[in-house]
């Protein structure tokens, strides 16, 4: 008898077991179909494209097939300043953003653009992404923030060679965000405010004399038709969001956003990374091999003297950020730390 009921109960459990697993199955394929827009601006061939596809992807199938994507890259929806507000109203679902295009607006997220100061966008692009996180919902309420990410280092390109902070002075500089752009006002030169897609013209019409670039993007824009010198030391990176519009996350049902969340992590941000930082990499090598140019190592004492001539944009950021109620020496010890724990400090 004890047999039989014993048989009977765990006949129920698997009974019930099943049942679970049907209706947690069919709450998935009766979720409403959600079809986002993702708009990244730079060309369609660019490496983070493909990255983002892989992302989109994967969501699609932690969503049960629920949500579907279109990737519009090559700034078919908006320019690539545009790309936060994009988010913000709607425009785009899911948005490809350079906040450093923006000056002055994310003072916190800045301290990321800061010279000498991250190794590489593989770890380094989780190591940014865990440390700006606690910070993002206040800095960036009007979006939801997914994750941040970087470019792998990037450098001055130009006409002329530069070996020194006081060679700067008097040139025209296309700086990558505004951080990059307070270095070369700090150094006595004038900014060329551009686009990426926008630089090749900037340089090509003599209205800009230099870049700060990546490697890799170099070629794929462009501009490596129009520079013949490159500095080769990691001077900066470029960091990046994926945002998502705050109306469209809250819209869905509690399994897609699970599912989005669980695509909104630094894992993700240093797959992301990752990707594009190996197109940089080998670009740096392409150009390296290319004999009809100059790609030029800095001296120790060339690069002390860099490091000593940016040391005043920490304490302008610094400035910014106690205008925002945020202690600087609080957030920056917190980044050295992260990046050390990611082993993407730049020593």
């Amino acid at each position: 008898m004890k047999t039989v009921k014993f048989k009977n109960s765990l006949l129920s459990a698997v009974l019930f077991a099943a049942l679970g697993i049907v209706c947690n199955s069919h709450a998935q394929t009766t979720d409403k179909p959600v079809a986002l827009k993702l708009s990244s601006w730079v060309p369609a061939q660019h490496a983070l494209n493909p990255a983002l596809q892989a992302w989109a992807d994967d969501l699609k199938a932690a969503s049960g097939g629920s949500i579907t994507t279109t990737l519009f890259p090559s700034e078919q929806l908006g320019k690539a300043f545009d790309h936060y507000d994009m988010a913000k109203d709607g425009i785009a679902d899911f948005s490809y953003v350079n906040p450093g295009y923006q000056p002055g607006r994310f003072p916190i997220f800045s301290a990321l653009s800061l010279p000498f100061l991250i190794s590489n966008a593989k770890a380094g692009s989780a190591a940014m992404d865990a440390w700006y996180r606690p910070y993002a919902a206040k800095e960036m309420k009007d979006v939801h923030f997914c994750f941040a990410f970087a470019h792998d280092p990037g450098t001055f390109h130009s006409r002329k060679k530069i070996l020194l902070p006081t060679d700067i002075k008097g040139m025209k500089v296309r700086p990558a965000t505004a951080t990059i752009g307070q270095m070369i006002t700090l150094l006595g030169g004038t900014n060329v405010q551009a686009s990426a897609p926008e630089s090749r013209d900037m340089l090509e019409r003599g209205v800009a004399e230099a870049i700060t670039f990546p490697w890799g993007s170099l070629s794929l824009f462009g501009i490596d038709k129009v520079v013949k010198y490159h500095m080769d030391t990691p001077l900066y990176v470029t960091p990046f969001i994926w945002a998502m519009n705050k109306d469209k996350y809250e819209s869905m049902s509690p399994t897609q956003k699970k599912a989005v969340d669980s695509h909104c992590t630094s894992e993700w941000a240093e797959k992301v990374g990752t990707a594009w930082a190996d197109f940089e990499i080998s670009g740096h090598n392409k150009l390296l091999a290319d004999t009809t140019r100059e790609v030029y190592k800095l001296t120790p004492d060339q690069l002390s003297a860099w490091k000593v001539a940016t040391q005043p944009l920490e304490k302008q950021w610094a400035e910014e950020v106690k205008k925002r109620g945020e202690d600087p020496v609080v957030l920056m010890n917190n980044l050295h730390q992260t990046l050390v724990k990611y082993k993407s400090l730049l020593q």
